[in-house]
């Protein structure tokens, strides 16, 4: 459910792109970013520093792209994003005593420290190389290719992304932290 709530802006800006072009879209996605941030402040009654960070990356590019009447901006967004995640979960590295992997969810399983820097190196990959291949999108296929990869593509390998971590994360869970992988 959680991943669908983060999801929806983009979803909603597929649906607009299909119905009315990507200028469109892109206003329809700034709106969904703002409305995504409302209602999780009003569940929750705090925020959720992907939302505010998607949030204004979508008014930054967004902005820009209707400004600018230039939709390359929009299309660079979801790259900056993946790589401002990759940064933050490399910064994790020197900041504070955990990875940022291990902030998320060592809480729920635990595993030796070895596995969790592996599982952020693999976090820091995956976001760069998403961001990598958005680009290779952008510039080597038209507009509908790269909104269909937006959404498919990205979500897709998202999700099958997570599947690997979570088998990996079993094959480890619940040894002592000081074991090592045999």
């Amino acid at each position: 459910m959680k991943l669908l709530f983060d999801f929806f802006p983009i979803l909603l800006f597929f649906i607009a792109y299909k119905a009315a072009g990507i200028y469109t879209a892109t206003v329809v996605a700034i709106i969904a970013a703002f409305l995504q941030v409302g209602l999780y402040w009003f569940k929750h009654r705090r925020f959720e520093n992907m939302h505010l960070v998607t949030l204004a990356l979508i008014v930054v590019f967004g902005g820009a792209t209707l400004v600018l009447q230039d939709e390359m901006f929009i299309k660079w967004k979801p790259t900056v994003l993946n790589w401002l995640f990759a940064l933050a979960f490399l910064g994790s590295y020197f900041i504070g005593k955990q990875t940022l992997v291990q902030r998320m969810l060592g809480k729920a399983v635990v595993l030796p420290g070895k596995i969790w820097i592996r599982l952020n190196l693999s976090w820091i990959l995956f976001f760069f190389a998403l961001g990598a291949i958005n680009l290779y999108i952008v510039y080597y296929f038209d507009t509908d290719t790269w909104v269909n990869f937006k959404l498919f593509g990205m979500l897709g390998l998202t999700i099958f992304f997570i599947i690997i971590q979570s088998l990996y994360i079993a094959r480890f869970a619940g040894l002592d932290k000081t074991e090592e992988e045999s």
